[in-house]
């Protein structure tokens, strides 16, 4: 048995690729792919579904109370985990700028990352998994065997997010989409509670002029050291 938790954490900003990189590197080491942002995602749909302010601590914790979530492995490589709310499929849903804005939001409430923070404890328990999300290398997983803090430059963000969303025909505010990104990065920062930063001992790589495939052959290099 290892001395160390088989876990490597991959945190950043929005729109950075750790989605991605995570789901690749996961696939190539035998690990389980874990979404945190997926869960808090979640979360904030179901707020809006139940017309409920994401601000609004004390009407979030009657969406804790009854809160169905489910993360299933995703069917392609390529594809994000399987998210259901209430038995239901949302993974589509949950991955618009509205919902991200949102997350932020609800991801700053106490009760919020306590309850999601214990979830993402237990399905890492087992160890073997690579978990993505904002501060997974310094809350959720501190005793983490490999962290990963992956940034990049706002511009190179809002641009990889605008050529996703034409992918799948979407209509564009290139400068809102920009707007968004930067406002979630001060929002996520500059919360009180697990802000987002990177842990002391976590390796800060900058993918603005790095493709996945190159970030991913980085961080194999490093996680097969040890």
């Amino acid at each position: 048995m290892p001395d160390f938790l088989e876990v490597v954490t991959i945190d950043g900003p929005s729109g950075v690729g750790k989605s991605t990189v995570s789901r690749w590197l996961a696939a190539r080491i035998g690990y389980t792919y874990l979404d945190t942002g997926a869960m808090y995602r979640a979360v904030a749909l179901s707020c809006l579904q139940n017309r409920v302010d994401p601000g609004d601590e004390n009407s979030v914790r009657g969406i804790l109370d009854n809160l169905n979530l489910q993360l299933l492995p995703a069917l392609l490589e390529k594809e994000d985990v399987r998210v259901l709310l209430d038995g239901e499929e949302v993974g589509n849903r949950i991955r618009t700028p509205e919902i991200s804005m949102m997350a932020s939001a609800v991801s700053a409430l106490r009760s919020v990352r306590e309850r999601l923070t214990r979830m993402q404890q237990d399905l890492g328990a087992a160890g073997k998994i690579v978990v993505e999300g904002r501060d997974t290398g310094t809350v959720v997983f501190p005793d983490a065997a490999w962290k990963f803090f992956l940034d990049a430059a706002p511009e190179e963000r809002a641009r990889r997010r605008i050529i996703q969303m034409r992918g799948k025909g979407e209509r564009v505010d290139e400068e809102k989409i920009l707007a968004q990104i930067l406002q979630r990065d001060r929002d996520d920062s500059e919360r009180t509670i697990a802000p987002l930063k990177a842990a002391s001992d976590a390796l800060y790589i900058d993918s603005t002029d790095l493709n996945a495939e190159e970030v991913l052959d980085l961080m194999l290099r490093v996680v097969r050291r040890k």
